[in-house]
């Protein structure tokens, strides 16, 4: 067995968005030589989340507006009391956890094995700084 470990950086410039990191993925796959396996793909932040999903902008929308909703980005420490520790980003958590922290996909014949529509996506909840991805391949 084989694995490959690849780290990606990103520095999204809004606090909330999402991007579409599937030919990052494939990139990473091609680069590694292993045919048959498993990708998983993480987050390295409690602030961000890797998903699968549709690249539509009117569901990436909806998103945004349903997790704003769950949990409303508010700086102040009366709504978090994770924000009484000096930081303003509770709801980046709370986000994170409905999103997910990393997804696992199967290889087959060196292609991602994705049903219709899937993309992987990467998920910022407090961006404005570098913010790293894990992409661990494993298999033969």
């Amino acid at each position: 067995m084989k694995s490959y470990r690849e780290i990606l950086t990103l520095n999204i410039s809004k606090r909330m968005e999402f991007v579409n990191i599937t030919s990052q993925v494939v990139a990473a796959v091609n680069k590694s030589g292993i045919r048959e396996g498993l990708v998983l793909v993480n987050a390295m932040h409690i602030t961000a989340s890797v998903f699968i999903n549709d690249d539509e902008p009117g569901l990436h929308q909806d998103y945004k507006n349903w997790l704003e909703q769950l949990a409303p980005f508010d700086p102040s420490p009366t709504r978090y009391a994770h924000n009484q520790t000096g930081e303003d980003n509770g709801d980046a958590h709370h986000k994170r956890q409905i999103m997910g922290r990393e997804v696992v996909v199967a290889l087959t014949e060196g292609k991602l094995d994705f049903g219709p529509w899937e993309q992987i996506f990467y998920g910022e909840f407090d961006g404005h700084r570098p913010k790293r991805i894990m992409i661990k391949i494993i298999g033969e």
